[in-house]
């Protein structure tokens, strides 16, 4: 079943898949229907399952469950990534790609690569001020209440000591 992404209870579980790109206003546009369509189909062991999708700062996939109405199998957490690979192919966008991280400053996303982070943080590019967009955090709530937020607050505070 279908839910408004701001609808989701603070509780429910997200994945947050970030693009190698900017999506523009047209693709996300576009997009919404088919992140709809797969929220209201989207099923676990043959139950519906109350879920939701959102394009956030023009960078990132988030797909949300509401796991109090029912919990996700392995099976449909299958499904939903196979629904991203296709998303890959129809954007010409990786989606699926963990090697780069997202920053934000002065409003601008950036990406850098996970082994460049010693030397992006030695030559200024990024400090413990910059907004870092942590995308392992599990729910709703962690999305709405840290994300993103200063890099120094994060696992990569080790880069400033």
């Amino acid at each position: 079943m279908y839910v408004s992404f701001d609808q989701l209870a603070p509780t429910a579980r997200i994945w947050i898949y970030q693009a190698s790109r900017p999506l523009a206003g047209p693709e996300t546009v576009a997009l919404l229907p088919n992140l709809a369509r797969f929220s209201e189909e989207w099923t676990s062991h043959g139950r519906s399952l109350l879920a939701s999708a959102e394009v956030l700062h023009q960078h990132f996939l988030v797909i949300g469950l509401d796991e109090e109405v029912a919990g996700a199998s392995g099976c449909s957490i299958d499904a939903s990534v196979r629904f991203v690979a296709q998303l890959e192919q129809q954007l010409g966008v990786q989606l699926l790609d963990k090697s780069r991280l997202a920053f934000m400053q002065d409003g601008e996303i950036y990406l850098v690569k996970h082994n460049e982070i010693k030397a992006a943080v030695a030559g200024g590019t990024i400090g413990p001020d910059t907004f870092y967009f942590d995308n392992t955090v599990a729910t709703k709530g962690e999305l709405d209440a840290s994300w993103p937020r200063p890099a120094g607050q994060t696992w990569l505070a080790r880069y400033f000591a």
